[in-house]
């Protein structure tokens, strides 16, 4: 676990927020037991799906930690917890990303303990929120590293990313809208002497110009038409270009000059393809098409920015 990393008193901290998240879940599960003596079969069904879960989220959380300790947190001196204000950083891909990572997280929770065989209401109320809760550690790391801080904005995003999975479950019972990602490596990565990234792992990081943000809704529902592919979607992204800093752009890094670059707004519109939605009997292409649901499917595309231009692309991801 990344807190062996720190010293004693910040590992234990994390530690017990940790503990106590855990702690409080298992409280809940036992509370229902005692409520319902009826249901214990399945509720001894849920605690397995449950902790199998908890198990994997924490290879997971602990790979995706080592991973930020290498690239983001990499140069980054440990200080004491501080906040600080980035709401207008990187014209809001940045929350855009954060919402991305809680809504994965929450959707792939909800759906691994669903098809373990917990309750929907359980999954739901579990799976669902580990978006915000694995996010919110995250948060605490960027609050005690120097150069970063705990953003309240980004607790709100990573709220937002888990309120879309939750939300459409409470409103509709199915994940009709897929927030999806796409990026392409962009020029500016090419010009800046490695301020974007020094390999392609860095510039996928750090390199905001190239993500790009999508809401995936499925045609045929929206036009009430059952001629049109179910899998066939309607895809509006967001992004941005010419960004060499975070709020304002740099013009010197490492004794390399910076091109001039004008920051811009990106709105798109494109078709897309909802993976879920191919009927196969497949397991394995099953497992495969949920990976690629997170994921934007090159298409044609219509952009139109804040300059006021308009463009199109014969293929745009």
């Amino acid at each position: 676990m990344l807190y062996y990393f720190y010293p004693f008193s910040q590992r234990l901290k994390i530690h017990a927020f940790v503990c106590i998240i855990l702690l409080n879940i298992v409280d809940i599960e036992s509370l229902s037991a005692q409520q319902n003596p009826d249901s214990v079969k399945t509720h001894r069904a849920d605690n397995n799906a449950f902790y199998n879960a908890i198990a994997f989220q924490s290879i997971y959380i602990g790979s995706a930690m080592y991973v930020l300790q290498q690239t983001w947190y990499r140069d980054r001196k440990i200080v004491s917890l501080h906040f600080y204000n980035d709401n207008a950083a990187y014209l809001q891909v940045d929350k855009f990303g954060h919402a991305f990572g809680a809504y994965a997280m929450s959707y792939i929770g909800f759906h691994s303990l669903l098809n373990a065989g917990m309750s929907r209401t359980d999954a739901l109320l579990y799976g669902g929120s580990v978006g915000v809760i694995m996010q919110t550690p995250i948060e605490l790391m960027d609050g005690i590293h120097e150069g970063w801080g705990f953003s309240w904005g980004d607790i709100a995003a990573n709220a937002i990313g888990t309120g879309i999975v939750v939300g459409q479950e409470l409103f509709w019972g199915e994940q009709i809208i897929k927030y999806k990602f796409s990026y392409t490596e962009s020029s500016y990565s090419r010009h800046a002497n490695g301020y974007l990234g020094k390999n392609s792992l860095d510039r996928l990081l750090n390199d905001y110009n190239g993500h790009t943000y999508w809401l995936s809704m499925p045609i045929d529902k929206l036009l009430d038409n059952q001629i049109i592919p179910k899998w066939l979607n309607i895809a509006v992204g967001y992004g941005a270009n010419g960004m060499y800093g975070e709020v304002e752009n740099i013009t010197r890094y490492q004794g390399v000059d910076i091109p001039y670059a004008t920051r811009y707004r990106q709105y798109i519109i494109s078709l897309d393809l909802d993976w879920t939605k191919i009927d196969t009997n497949s397991e394995v292409l099953k497992l495969v098409f949920q990976g690629l649901s997170f994921i934007k499917f090159p298409f044609p595309a219509i952009e139109f920015t804040s300059q006021g231009k308009f463009m199109g692309h014969w293929i745009y991801f």
